[in-house]
């Protein structure tokens, strides 16, 4: 069952750029850090819609992948030196929010720095944490079984959608 449209993701994708800029007015850089594929392709269409603003809000924009795919047998992989996220706006973007663990693990490179803040953003976030993650931003908060499951695709489909199976 499709639980959102392309154009409802585009209006989502709006409310949470404009959420984003007034919580963070008075920053010099956004670091958009995309999990994996999805969260990495999230954070992308973030960073187009945060780029339509720089003309009215000065704002240096970047966007990098994290990958936290195996965290206790490989290193969490950050695609910017460590360093260079000292004293920066980071916000961690997923497509989907369940349990909290992906952006637990993908946290723990950051606790050996001190950023100016950490924020998560996400499309979706479902209500089965056991991590103490919560998100920022969310897109679509959403009461689901366990045995359900959220599909999100945002590249190479025809359509970007979001499906709950």
């Amino acid at each position: 069952m499709k639980i959102l449209t392309e154009k409802q993701i585009q209006q989502k994708i709006k409310r949470l750029t404009i959420e984003i800029l007034e919580h963070n007015f008075d920053a010099d850089e956004i670091i958009l850090a995309g999990i994996n594929n999805n969260g990495l392709e999230f954070a992308q269409l973030l960073m187009n819609e945060l780029v339509n603003w720089q003309t009215a809000i000065p704002i240096t924009l970047t966007r990098i992948r994290l990958s936290p795919a195996e965290p206790l047998n490989n290193p969490i992989f950050i695609e910017m030196p460590l360093q260079q996220l000292e004293n920066k706006v980071v916000i961690i973007c997923d497509d989907v929010a369940n349990t909290g663990r992906t952006v637990f693990y993908a946290l723990q490179p950051l606790m050996a720095i001190l950023p100016k803040k950490v924020e998560v953003a996400v499309l979706v976030d479902r209500k089965h944490k056991m991590f103490p993650i919560t998100p920022d931003y969310v897109g679509l908060s959403l009461a689901t079984t366990l045995k359900e499951n959220i599909e999100v695709q945002l590249k190479n489909v025809a359509e970007i959608a979001v499906y709950l199976k």
